[in-house]
């Protein structure tokens, strides 16, 4: 949820100076007002355009194919990384080799059969996911199938099959996180904060990621709250390293070898009480 928060506030700080707004933000998470994330203040000013803005309305998840032998240029991750030089409490750490690929792949895998294996965990997801129409239209969130990267024939028939079942769902989850999410990624990344247990990081997080996002489009939790073994959590520390970074967030890069619909998105008036 603050990585979320912290996308938004990203959003908005990139579209504030192309509508002539001036904007500052200061992270305050507080005990007292634990929903508050941060206060932002507005002020006249002429219009200066952002590289960025643009890719605010054209950028959406795609969970497709990525383009395994199209090669990721030293100098993309020169310039993703300079992304976050403002950020100093979060960074990225990039997995590039095919050894370190096969290594998270594999905890990527192992992760998702451990979420399907929790029922609790399972139901949470599953209510994220938009089967129909009607829910997508209710909800205007979620996953769907369109951000599937599935092809336009594909992608028809599904839709005329019967609604999944959670049991169906989480088996195609897994193929596809087997086969598609880890079988054709070039390259992963994973968020890294000094302490991601920290609000305002994850929200800084969040900023870094859409920042990612929106830069590319123009060119362990559940172990904490259930007191399990921490497994996942220790295999993300050493992959990230002893180097007093932690593990915030993982994700993929790549070049997709097909479009994706956008994702669902809620009007401003929805979400912004005026």
């Amino acid at each position: 949820q603050w990585i979320g928060l912290g996308c938004a506030l990203e959003n908005l700080l990139v579209a504030a100076p192309s509508l002539g707004w001036k904007a500052s933000a200061e992270s305050v998470p507080d005990a007292d007002e634990p929903s508050l994330a941060a206060r932002i203040t507005l002020a006249r000013a002429d219009a200066t355009p952002n590289p960025l803005f643009d890719a605010i309305a054209r950028r959406h998840t795609h969970r497709g194919v990525y383009d395994l032998g199209r090669s990721l240029e030293n100098a993309l991750f020169d310039s993703m990384d300079a992304l976050g030089s403002d950020l100093p409490d979060v960074g990225i750490r990039w997995l590039r080799t095919p050894e370190a690929r096969a290594r998270v792949g594999g905890d990527i895998v192992a992760a998702t059969e451990a979420i399907i294996a929790d029922r609790e965990q399972s139901a949470d997801s599953w209510r994220w996911f938009r089967v129909d129409w009607e829910s997508l239209q209710r909800h205007r969130d979620g996953v769907t199938l369109d951000s599937a990267g599935l092809s336009p024939a594909l992608l028809a028939l599904v839709k005329m099959l019967p609604d999944m079942s959670m049991e169906s769902s989480d088996a195609g989850w897994l193929k596809a996180t087997r086969e598609v999410h880890v079988g054709t990624a070039p390259a992963f990344g994973i968020l890294v904060a000094r302490n991601p247990r920290a609000a305002t990081q994850r929200l800084a997080g969040g900023r870094l990621w859409q920042r990612l996002h929106l830069w590319a489009t123009s060119r362990a939790d559940r172990e904490a709250t259930t007191g399990i073994d921490p497994h996942f959590g220790t295999r993300l520390t050493a992959l990230v390293g002893n180097d007093g970074w932690q593990a915030l967030m993982p994700f993929r890069l790549g070049y997709a070898t097909t479009e994706a619909m956008p994702s669902p998105r809620r009007a401003v008036d929805e979400v912004v009480d005026a």
